[in-house]
């Protein structure tokens, strides 16, 4: 946009005093014109979401590091169990590596990168998005380490909640948790098939050997899961309070063969997702709610698209109950279902599902109804609600609505993702970016002097948490930016990550907008 208002302002210079006045007055409407349109710099969100990932980062940082107060954390991560479990994401404010929340963060940054490759590449950030994947998919590896075992926790979420500390200072418990034959985990291991899966597809043109090394472990942990089936949470039951696999694990297991379809083209994955259909709950659960839990939204709407090719109408029976069930869920957030079937809303407008970090859900909508509008142009269709029909262009404008709460257009005039604007959380709740950064001062800061020096601090946090997107507000769209405030002020990786593809595909319309004003003066 810069280069264009100094291309525009070097021709008015150029033009004779007769035409100036005239020529002036059409630069102005056209700037105007521009600069209404676009209320939100989505490049600016863009950039800023895919840097929030160096942030969440564990282990060894890398020498193109871009975020400074961080510093190697975690480095003896899986040491006590004799395996090399270092790298890999932190999930929110703590410092335990949770599994299951990782490799969903993953899948969704997959497939932002999948849906939207050229619009995020357009905006130059294809490269950050996917060493962002890279970092969770090399962590990934490392974890399973061998066909039938998956490492699925670092770190104890009850001795880490106890202690206030930067990473770099970690002093509570590192102990690593398994899932294996033994102890299974269909669920977790569902997720990080299908993490890898998705990313094998995002790296299939630029890095085909590690595609290839990650398709390989994907199809081990999927037989893996499908094999010895179970709850990872009855196996790792130190994780019941944080992420309780609510769900169960036959969810996980539908969306790991989808990703594996979409990735080998293999028919058997395919028949996997039409022959359990019925009993794993993917044509029988209607659901309002996409997450690290539920995958069924996420589910019935890949299924959905495969509707559209030929070799495909041999399972038309099946996939168009999974389109209705996908549709259930579009037309919930629209408010195009019967009454009591709809996504609560807040007085101005944002999709409300749960007091305790609604963001999350938000995010993942807007994802969807991202995707599924471009799938609805491409066909040339529309979707039909109890309550009416929509074309592409509504249901983009609602997903588009929803962002522009997150970045501002809201009651509180405050962007819920933080560094953005000029108004946003100052006191988010992050041990790392509310204590000094550990480059400016080296001096180790422990358990409780976290909490008694730097928790309670009424100051803004001395560390932005550039990208992270917080819990937000609440049912009334109020917001309470405290860190103590948790359930509104946490920021987690897999709220930010479904708005990577959305921001570039918002951005690829921005800019296209611009272009047809400029064009039709």
């Amino acid at each position: 946009m810069e280069k264009k208002k100094k291309k525009l302002n070097h021709q008015h210079h150029q033009q004779t005093p007769r035409f100036a006045w005239r020529y002036g007055l059409l630069l102005f409407s056209v700037l105007t014109i521009s600069s209404t349109a676009q209320s939100f710099h989505y490049a600016d969100a863009l950039t800023k979401s895919l840097l929030y990932f160096e942030s969440q980062r564990s282990g060894r940082l890398p020498y193109n590091q871009r975020v400074s107060w961080r510093d190697h954390s975690g480095l003896t991560d899986g040491l006590e169990q004799g395996v090399d479990l270092v790298g890999g994401y932190y999930d929110a404010g703590d410092h335990v590596k949770f599994g299951l929340p990782m490799a969903f963060t993953v899948t969704m940054l997959s497939w932002g990168v999948i849906e939207f490759r050229d619009q995020i590449a357009d905006a130059g950030e294809l490269e950050h998005a996917l060493e962002a994947i890279k970092w969770g998919t090399d962590y990934f590896i490392k974890a399973h380490t061998s066909p039938n075992v998956l490492w699925a926790e670092v770190g104890d979420g009850d001795t880490d909640h106890y202690c206030w500390q930067r990473p770099e200072d970690m002093t509570t418990s590192r102990q690593a948790y398994r899932i294996d034959e033994k102890n299974p985990g269909s669920d977790l291991a569902g997720e990080t098939a299908a993490a890898m899966a998705a990313a094998s597809i995002a790296f299939k043109k630029t890095n085909p050997h590690y595609s290839h090394l990650l398709l390989h472990h994907a199809q081990q942990l999927f037989e893996f899961g499908d094999q010895f089936r179970g709850k990872y949470d009855g196996s790792v039951e130190m994780v019941k309070n944080y992420y309780a696999s609510v769900s169960g694990y036959m969810d996980e297991l539908l969306w790991a063969a989808l990703w594996l379809y979409e990735a080998t083209d293999n028919e058997g994955y395919l028949k996997y997702v039409v022959n359990k259909a019925h009993c794993f709950g993917g044509i029988g659960w209607a659901i309002t709610e996409f997450s690290w839990d539920v995958k069924f939204a996420g589910i019935q709407i890949m299924a959905s698209k495969l509707l559209e090719k030929e070799k495909h109408k041999q399972h038309a029976h099946i996939l168009k109950q999974y389109r209705s069930k996908a549709e259930y869920y579009l037309c919930s957030c629209l408010n195009k279902n019967n009454a009591s079937n709809n996504i609560e809303r807040t007085p101005a407008g944002l999709l409300y599902i749960r007091q305790w970090n609604n963001m999350q859900y938000v995010s993942t909508a807007a994802f969807l109804l991202t995707v599924y509008s471009d799938f609805l142009r491409n066909s040339n269709n529309h979707l039909h609600c109890p309550a009416g029909t929509l074309d592409h262009e509504e249901i983009l404008n609602f997903a588009k609505s929803q962002v522009d709460y997150i970045l501002g257009s809201n009651p509180m005039n405050m962007s819920y993702l933080v560094g953005y604007g000029s108004k946003y959380p100052t006191r988010v709740h992050h041990r790392g970016a509310s204590i000094v950064s550990y480059r400016e001062n080296k001096g180790f800061i422990g358990c409780t002097q976290g909490y008694d020096n730097w928790y309670s601090r009424q100051e803004s946090n001395p560390n932005v948490l550039v990208g992270a997107l917080v819990g937000g507000p609440d049912c009334q769209d109020n917001f309470m930016d405290q860190r103590d405030n948790y359930m509104q002020t946490e920021a987690c990786t897999y709220n930010t990550a479904p708005l990577i593809g959305v921001f570039a595909k918002l951005l690829q319309l921005e800019d296209r907008h611009e272009l047809e004003m400029v064009a039709s003066y």
